[in-house]
């Protein structure tokens, strides 16, 4: 389940909220104009609620139920995909969960009426009668046939009773009316069965599948190997509980897709785990041994997979360029503690570093994340979202060793966020990790991991919203930066950008020991535009002590920027406009008063 948020309107809950966030690793969302201290703030809580519903988020609303269920009906759908929905009374004596029993907010709501001495109204009907529900199976069992549940626990509710066929602690725990002369079957068993309405058949998680093929093979030939392999010999395919290989195919696209098929975990092991399962194999190989250093690759695997206890139960079967294995387990399966996973690599722009200016993506790639790399004030911006994870801070200057850290961690099996301010693609470290994976001089399981890159407010786009809208027409970035670019280089750039009459923001404009580089970008600009183009001068932008002035291009002085500034300098078509409270605003016409009356769509002219 994803951490909560904790909804609280107003200072009377926060105690009692931070309590919860304690105890379910949540983090507190508070009414900005009301709530003194939060993890996080929204301005209306309507939409707010809505947004982290859609987003599949666990709520937890210290608040009125029928405020919880205003706010959220308008959303409120499909029964199958809704996340828990709780509303706790201020003083913490009534844990009601509204939505999502079946999904994990009837645990919660026990769990936090049990540490808060409160009571959790548990209403759904199978929880209260027999302590579970049948629709929900524990984990490690999948429901084969969900269609039936509905009407099956209606019959038991009404008195019949049931048979089991097989053994599982999750029922034979619960409260069931269980017969030997039952009418309803349940069923607990890895072997395909067909079932009549009166049967409700749980799949436990038992079966690994293993898996070696030729580099970029198809995942079509995969599935259908895999598929063959199951039905051949009877066993049901919701039984699979991790498709597993060696470490060598942890990128491979046909296993991926594969694991995506059956809907559970791809593990991998290293070869040295694999050779250790030579004696149980069935068909071991020097060939393969010789190929990648143990005797078997797919019987391996599985056998790896299910441990000591666990036999092979489908020898090797072979296609063209896959090979497809099946061990069972004694026991349920939980794959995500088996090998380890491929390493997952998220390169998140936090944007300037408050959290209205976050977007939502990014806060989901922290929020996987189980390590934390970067500059130690990017880390420290992200507030709440760091807790729990281990950080990895590096300081300024060390950007190679910060990203090779961050994907030779990936490369460990872990989920790490290589965390950036603004953009992680505009002057970042996003090129890095691309640049490194191209140079060479990773492990092969640093460039093996999944890399996902996510945008984030750029600080170009943050100092032009602030003052209006510089950029409304061609503009261009350039560092003046001749740390990493020759400074002849830089130069051309400024005097083409002057001469091409687009908008420019530069980065890195000045630092301690650089002090012409500004002086020289200004002076080849007015050869080209006029003195008073306006040039906007912005720093700290979304965080205390942010200031953003505007100034004529003439009068722009070198000693007024610092490192941390960014400056937009308009193009000869750019202009100001006062507006009636005041404020001076900065925008680039886009040649909308020229086109008036023409016909033309100018918002499908953006696309």
């Amino acid at each position: 389940m994803k951490k909560p948020a904790i909804i609280i309107l107003s200072d009377a809950p926060v105690e009692l909220a931070r309590k919860i966030a304690a105890l379910t690793g949540g983090s507190v969302h508070g009414l900005r104009k009301r709530v003194s201290h939060a993890d996080s703030f929204f301005e209306d809580a309507g939409s707010h609620l809505r947004s982290l519903f859609a987003a599949g988020l666990p709520l937890i609303c210290v608040m009125s139920t029928g405020a919880v269920i205003r706010l959220l009906a308008p959303v409120i759908t499909d029964k199958q995909s809704e996340p828990a929905v709780l509303s706790i009374s201020e003083d913490g004596t009534s844990v009601i969960p509204l939505l999502g029993g079946h999904h994990g907010a009837n645990d919660l709501a026990r769990t936090i009426a049990l540490a808060l001495s409160g009571h959790a109204a548990i209403t759904t009907a199978g929880d209260l009668r027999f302590g579970v529900a049948l629709d929900a199976p524990a984990p490690g069992y999948r429901l084969v046939n969900p269609e039936n549940a509905k009407e099956i626990m209606a019959r038991l509710l009404a008195g019949e009773t049931a048979k089991l066929v097989g053994t599982s602690a999750w029922l034979q725990g619960s409260r069931l009316p269980f017969s030997e002369h039952g009418d309803i079957e349940l069923v607990v068993s890895d072997r395909a069965r067909k079932a009549s309405f009166k049967t409700l058949h749980f799949a436990p998680a038992t079966l690994a599948l293993g898996i070696g093929c030729e580099r970029g093979a198809s995942a079509r030939e995969v599935i259908d190997l895999a598929e063959f392999a199951i039905r051949e010999h009877g066993l049901e395919p919701k039984s699979v509980a991790g498709v597993f290989s060696i470490d060598l195919k942890a990128d491979e696209a046909a296993l991926q897709a594969v694991a995506a098929h059956f809907d559970v975990p791809l593990r991998v092991f290293e070869a040295a785990t694999l050779e250790r399962e030579t004696p149980r194999l069935a068909n071991p190989s020097d060939v393969v041994f010789a190929e990648v250093g143990c005797h078997g690759v797919s019987e391996g695997a599985a056998l790896a997979a299910v441990g000591a206890e666990g036999t092979l139960i489908v020898e090797k079967n072979k296609s063209r360029r896959v090979t497809v294995a099946l061990a069972r387990s004694p026991q349920v399966l939980d794959a995500t503690k088996i090998g380890k996973a491929r390493g997952r690599l998220f390169v998140v722009g936090i944007g300037p570093g408050s959290e209205g200016w976050r977007s939502p993506e990014a806060s989901a790639f922290v929020e996987a994340a189980t390590d934390l790399v970067g500059y130690s004030l990017y880390l420290d911006l992200l507030g709440s979202l760091s807790k729990g994870k281990k950080r990895h801070d590096f300081d300024l200057g060390a950007e190679e060793a910060r990203v090779r850290h961050a994907l030779e961690l990936a490369g460990e099996g872990r989920d790490v966020a290589l965390v950036c301010s603004g953009d992680a693609g505009i002057y970042a470290m996003a090129t890095l990790v691309f640049e490194l994976i191209d140079r060479g001089g990773l492990s092969d399981a640093a460039r093996r991991v999944k890399v996902a890159v996510t945008p984030g407010i750029s600080a170009l786009q943050a100092a032009a919203a602030r003052a209006g809208a510089p950029l409304g027409h061609d503009f261009c970035t350039i560092s003046l930066s001749d740390l990493l670019t020759p400074w002849a280089a830089i130069q051309m750039r400024v005097r083409a950008a002057a001469e091409g009459d687009f908008v420019i923001a530069f980065y890195n404009p000045v630092s301690k020991k650089r002090r012409t580089q500004l002086a020289f970008a200004r002076d080849a600009l007015l050869e080209h535009r006029p003195r008073d183009t306006p040039v906007i001068l912005a720093s700290n932008l979304g965080r205390p002590g942010e200031t953003v002035r505007v100034v004529p291009l003439g009068e722009l002085n070198v000693d007024d920027v610092d490192m941390l500034t960014v400056v937009i300098v308009g193009s000869s078509e750019t202009r100001t406009v006062r507006t009636g409270d005041g404020k001076t605003w900065v925008y680039t016409p886009r040649g909308y008063a020229g086109k008036a009356g023409a016909g033309i769509d100018l918002e499908k002219a953006n696309v």
